[in-house]
């Protein structure tokens, strides 16, 4: 398989790495991007920096690849996608897939005209073993009805200090914090319902990373804790002083189609992170943590635990294991068509749920989904 690559940064030269990985005949025939960050990490595919397009136009018009993988900042996916359809190629985009809703309007609207199947999205959580086991829970009747779900998604400080140092510190160019970091998590859980939200609320701000929180003395605000992680394009030094729009703490409450809820919580500084849910339904309770490598079921009426499993590995490495089983999905699906477990739509709906999430946060309202569902399903074209 050979790919064409639009905004080469960390996060593409991992996904590309696992990729061929999975494809030993995987190569890269051209790329473009004025400061590729993650270039130094594919030293293996004999790339130089010589060797870029000077744009997308010119990548799709002179290289021959099958696969055009988007990487690029988020504001700039639906561009970068529409481009690669609109050349007959087939496209991978990081997630999330778009920022703001009428970029996601405009990509239904691609979505209709192209077809789902020509759009895979690197929403890696599904792929994940303990989300599989989660699904395995439902479907084998162990939770009943779901009425109640608690998830979080907290980070540690060294990376909430990314965040605020990175690109996607804007929302101009990131859209909001809990679309940027958590659409994998409201994608899960949406895919564990099958459902839609129908009404969300938020609250949130900033507390940890501003100017009185920033360290003194011995401690200060360049400690290398802050700057463990690597940014690339449009980064800056200050942590707590940084010019970052987005805020670092959030929660989020969501009322599903059939009456569930979630309660959702995001920090960006939490010492011993962690990112797990329970999940409460009439049959039974399901537990599970992502960083700390368990999942549980236990029988409501009995209280017996009926499964406990410890995952081996190391819970950081490649999305707890997702990116490479992302990989191996996606490279099987486009060499014999064999179902993902994530779709374009899957991911819209997720960040549209974020998206609606945030403005909640902002107006200080409780907000009815029905009206941006129904525009989106026009877009679709699922209604007349």
């Amino acid at each position: 398989m050979k790919v064409g690559i639009v905004g080469l940064g960390f996060r593409m030269s991992n996904v590309v790495n696992e990729f061929h990985k999975v494809d030993p005949e995987f190569s890269i025939a051209g790329y473009v991007d004025p400061a590729p960050a993650g270039l130094p990490n594919l030293h293996t595919f004999g790339i130089e920096p010589g060797d870029a397009y000077t744009s997308l136009d010119d990548l799709l018009k002179n290289a021959d690849f099958d696969l055009l993988m988007v990487g690029s900042p988020n504001y700039l996916h639906l561009e970068h996608v529409k481009a690669g359809l609109e050349a007959g190629k087939r496209v991978f985009t990081e997630k999330p897939v778009v920022i703001n809703e009428e970029q996601t309007l405009a990509m239904a609207a691609l979505v209709r005209q192209y077809g789902s199947d020509n759009i895979i999205v690197g929403l890696v959580l599904r792929y994940s073993p303990l989300f599989i086991d989660l699904m395995h829970a439902k479907q084998q009747g162990q939770l009943g009805e779901i009425a109640s779900i608690e998830a979080t998604e907290h980070i540690r400080p060294f990376h909430g200090a990314f965040f605020q140092r990175d690109w996607r510190r804007y929302e101009k160019y990131a859209g909001p914090y809990i679309l940027e970091k958590c659409c994998h998590d409201i994608d899960l859980y949406q895919g564990l319902m099958g459902e839609r939200p129908v009404r969300v609320a938020s609250f949130g701000g900033r507390k940890s990373f501003t100017p009185d929180q920033e360290p003194q003395g011995d401690f200060n605000a360049s400690a290398e804790l802050y700057h463990t992680k690597p940014s690339g394009w449009s980064s800056t030094d200050a942590v707590f002083t940084s010019d970052a729009d987005i805020i670092d703490y959030q929660t989020a409450l969501i009322e599903y189609s059939g009456g569930a809820t979630l309660a959702f919580h995001a920090n960006l500084n939490v010492p011993d992170e962690f990112r797990r849910f329970c999940v409460i339904g009439s049959k039974g309770m399901a537990e599970g943590d992502f960083v700390r490598n368990f999942f549980r079921v236990h029988d409501a009426r009995s209280g017996d635990k009926v499964v406990s499993t410890e995952y081996e590995g190391n819970a950081y490495d490649g999305h707890y294991g997702a990116d490479a089983l992302m990989a191996e999905h996606v490279v099987k699906h486009l060499k014999t068509g064999s179902p993902l477990n994530v779709s374009v739509v899957d991911a819209l709906e997720a960040g549209l749920t974020a998206i609606k999430i945030d403005e909640a946060r902002k107006k200080r309202s409780v907000i009815d989904l029905t009206e941006s569902w129904q525009r989106f399903d026009q877009e679709l074209g699922r209604m007349s």
